[in-house]
């Protein structure tokens, strides 16, 4: 989605509208992680008699573990104005839980620095985000993440029913690091290193070793990789959504970035030529796995523990934290493949989860695939920019224009 900035981030995703039985509202932005505050306080640099009330605290109707990033102090609101508690639940689990730790921290950030400088978080000024601006690029932070921090500070304004701050001069600095970071020969765009099918097959042998943890691991990065998935689709699969048929396998990804509707999608994988790479086969060995130790409904890829006891199975009791049902994270997934990768004796610079999703697209136009048919399988929208990337990587060797040239 693309906010009204420009920033191709929603300005107005996470918003959560918390329902009172007084009859009062708060609409509150919250994330995951911390516990709320017990009582209301005033955003560091602004005038303590301005600490919210009481009443502004999340409710039960809060996701568990939700922070309260900012609230508007409540004010008497007519019954139509007031949701009730499964409303405001469904409202705050739209948002992408990556988005909402996102937003915090960018939120929360700013207005320390506010708090330090002797400025207002809220409502800011024009020159206080252009400023803030300039104080990230003397950090060198990268003008994505710049980007993000201007759409959060935005959306805490209209969260809060202020007018945002005008973004002009805030853009026009970012533009002018963007030049100082190209003089300076720093790229503006991270992108991660596409995992080539050679580099897959050296991690998946690494990984033949029989242990629980190196076969969701093997099927983590095998999988990933044949579905170019996000890590995010990675990690929210249930053993429910992968089919084997005849062909291969049926995923059905419930929800992905590009599909905040949730409509879903299904991508198809076949077998693969090496067993080792084969996700069909991979996903069978990890099903049995799960199914001898009583488990056959939920998460696909779990936590598996030091000492090989999988998380989420009857009676498991694996050391460690992490929610009930042992689901991994798409951070894990990250982390999953830099230390395989390592096992491996493979480089791990620019390497990430989102590798398996650029390798997959990578490996697929260069065997000859179309990009409507890659496009269609990894779930991008028609003309992604990001995709055209990979494919670019790709074209200036397979059809370079100096071929045949008589050179």
């Amino acid at each position: 989605m693309t906010g009204d900035d420009g920033t191709g981030v929603s300005a107005s995703a996470d918003v959560s509208v918390r329902p009172a039985a007084d009859g009062r509202s708060a609409v509150e932005r919250v994330v995951r992680g911390k516990a709320a505050p017990e009582t209301g306080a005033a955003p560091p640099g602004a005038d303590p008699s301005a600490a919210m009330p009481p009443d502004t605290v999340p409710s039960a109707a809060m996701p568990s573990g939700a922070v309260l990033l900012d609230a508007v102090p409540s004010r008497v609101m007519p019954p139509d104005a007031v949701v009730s508690a499964s409303t405001a639940a469904r409202i705050a689990a739209s948002v992408p839980e990556a988005t909402r730790r996102a937003y915090a921290g960018d939120w929360n950030r700013f207005t320390a620095w506010c708090g330090r400088s002797g400025r207002t978080a809220l409502p800011a000024t024009a020159e206080t985000l252009a400023e803030y601006v300039s104080v990230l690029a003397d950090e060198g932070k990268a003008p994505a993440t710049i980007t993000r921090a201007i759409a959060g500070i935005r959306t805490a304004h209209r969260v809060s029913g202020l007018t945002p701050p005008d973004t002009t001069a805030a853009r026009a600095v970012r533009r002018a690091y963007r030049g100082e970071r190209a003089a300076a020969g720093l790229p503006n765009q991270r992108q991660a290193a596409a995992l080539a099918v050679a580099h897959l097959r050296r991690i998946a042998a690494a990984l033949d070793t029989g242990a629980p943890a190196d076969l969701r691991d093997r099927l983590a990065v095998v999988l990933g990789w044949a579905m170019m998935a996000r890590r995010s689709e990675l990690a929210g699969l249930d053993l429910a959504d992968v089919t084997e048929v005849e062909q291969g396998l049926v995923v059905t990804v419930r929800r992905s970035k590009t599909d905040q509707a949730a409509t879903g999608r299904q991508v198809a994988v076949p077998y693969g030529s090496d067993p080792l790479t084969c996700p069909v086969r991979t996903l069978r060995a990890w099903r049995e796995l799960l199914a001898a130790h009583g488990a056959v409904t939920g998460p696909l890829l779990r936590r598996v523990d030091r000492h090989g006891v999988v998380a989420g199975v009857p009676g498991a009791t694996p050391s460690g934290r992490g929610p009930a049902d042992g689901r991994l994270t798409g951070y894990a997934i990250g982390r999953i493949l830099i230390r395989a990768a390592h096992r491996a004796g493979l480089a791990v610079d620019g390497l990430s989860a989102h590798s398996l999703r650029a390798g997959g697209a990578t490996g697929a136009y260069t065997a000859g695939a179309d990009l409507v048919s890659i496009g269609r399988h990894g779930g991008w929208r028609d003309g992604s920019a990001e995709l055209l990337k990979y494919i670019r990587d790709v074209d200036r060797w397979k059809h370079n224009p100096m071929h045949g040239s008589g050179l």
